[in-house]
């Protein structure tokens, strides 16, 4: 005869005994200890089958038997078990068994090893052997804070997964842009390792966070190249052309607004690109009324510019800035459903106008959600509630301070 009857001990069922003494002395709901067991079910070492079991034995309690000083006790039939979870008797035991190592369950045995029990009027148990789901009530509170930490660390996951998706993303689009320059066969050499050492599911904090850090690194080494081709193809001699095109001063633009409250904000000079309404589908429409010039726009997002320029030289017009727009779209991760979105909410020109601004924000670290923040945009410019043209001012005052 043993501790907990005629059954073998373990080291792994002393310690659920221990459990069951301790949790004796806590009063818990039943449906509390339930949930917070599923929540980290996996993380301590059970299976789907296991909490089947286990949700039949909780099932079978009654609320008064988790109150202090009582033990939650099953005397089911194996009989009774296997016909609600579909087990054989070998996988019932089986799983009984896993539950008492991981230490949610413990048998409580009579000394001829049957399960039995009885309650009084109340309905409070008298004497009972069978499973002792005490263990469950003693660890409720540790489940619970290990819940919070691994919701913690899935968060932290996930925001490091997106830094290390937009740095990708980033660095693929550079290097595709960049026709040549010294050391650029390296720094795609680099950008592959990198990518054959993208984190599976299930990957921690600590390695994402290590691999993002590489990615930012790569990232910074790439835009560096870019800004010296950059200056390289600036000091190279270039053709003659005569077409217009529109330079990239740091001088502010006017910009008119037919709102009320800004009527008097300024006038266009009359060599300056046409004006295009921002945040209207069509011209002159009423939501909005906010009109806005092709310079203030580049001016305002100087990063989206500078991509424009290394896709297909100056963005000479709205035609040209659209077409731009389209192909940096993919670059922060816009999706084309949001993209057409944007273009049927506000036109082709507008859309074009809030995707740069988008951009530049995603590059600034503003916004890490670009095709959400995108159709948000839409949203309100479909119920004349979007103002870029205060973006625009917005970020151009900043950049003038």
């Amino acid at each position: 005869m043993t501790q907990s009857g005629w059954r073998k001990p373990t080291p792994a069922l002393g310690h659920a005994d221990q459990l069951a003494r301790d949790g004796e002395q806590n009063s818990s709901a039943r449906t509390q200890c339930s949930v917070a067991v599923k929540r980290v079910g996996v993380h301590i070492g059970l299976k789907a089958a296991d909490l089947l079991l286990l949700d039949t034995l909780v099932a079978f309690t009654q609320p008064q038997d988790w109150e202090a000083g009582r033990r939650p006790i099953v005397w089911a039939s194996n009989a009774f078990l296997m016909e609600r979870t579909g087990f054989s008797l070998s996988t019932l035991k089986r799983h009984a068994r896993r539950l008492v190592e991981v230490g949610v369950v413990t048998f409580r045995d009579s000394p001829n090893g049957k399960r039995w029990g009885r309650r009084d009027a109340d309905g409070v148990i008298v004497e009972a052997y069978g499973f002792d789901l005490a263990p469950l009530s003693a660890r409720v509170s540790e489940f619970e804070a290990l819940a919070a930490a691994l919701a913690e660390e899935r968060a932290l996951c996930q925001r490091l997964k997106r830094q290390i998706t937009i740095a990708r993303r980033s660095i693929r689009a550079r290097l595709e842009a960049v026709q040549e320059g010294r050391g650029l066969s390296g720094l795609w050499d680099a950008f592959e390792a990198l990518l054959a050492r993208l984190p599976g599911p299930r990957t921690g904090s600590e390695v994402l966070e290590a691999l993002a850090l590489r990615f930012r690194a790569l990232l910074a080494r790439v835009e560096k190249m870019c800004i010296e081709n950059i200056k390289t193809e600036n000091m190279a001699p270039r053709e003659v052309n005569s077409d217009p095109h529109i330079p990239i001063t740091k001088q502010l633009h006017s910009v008119t607004c037919n709102s009320s409250e800004n009527e008097e904000a300024g006038t266009v000079a009359p060599d300056q690109e046409r004006v295009v309404p921002v945040d209207g589908a069509k011209t002159g429409s009423n939501k909005g009324g906010v009109s806005v010039d092709l310079p203030v726009i580049l001016q305002a997002c100087p990063e989206f510019a500078t991509w424009g320029r290394n896709l297909g030289g100056y963005i000479r017009d709205w035609h040209d800035f659209v077409r731009v727009a389209g192909e940096l779209r993919p670059m922060i991760g816009v999706s084309e459903p949001a993209w057409a979105l944007a273009q049927a909410q506000m036109g082709r020109p507008a859309a074009a106008a809030a995707l740069a601004l988008v951009f530049e924000k995603v590059h600034t670290g503003e916004v890490t959600s670009p095709g959400g923040y995108l159709r948000g945009m839409a949203e309100k410019a479909g119920a004349g509630e979007l103002h870029l043209e205060r973006s625009f001012f917005g970020r151009l005052s900043e950049m003038a301070a």
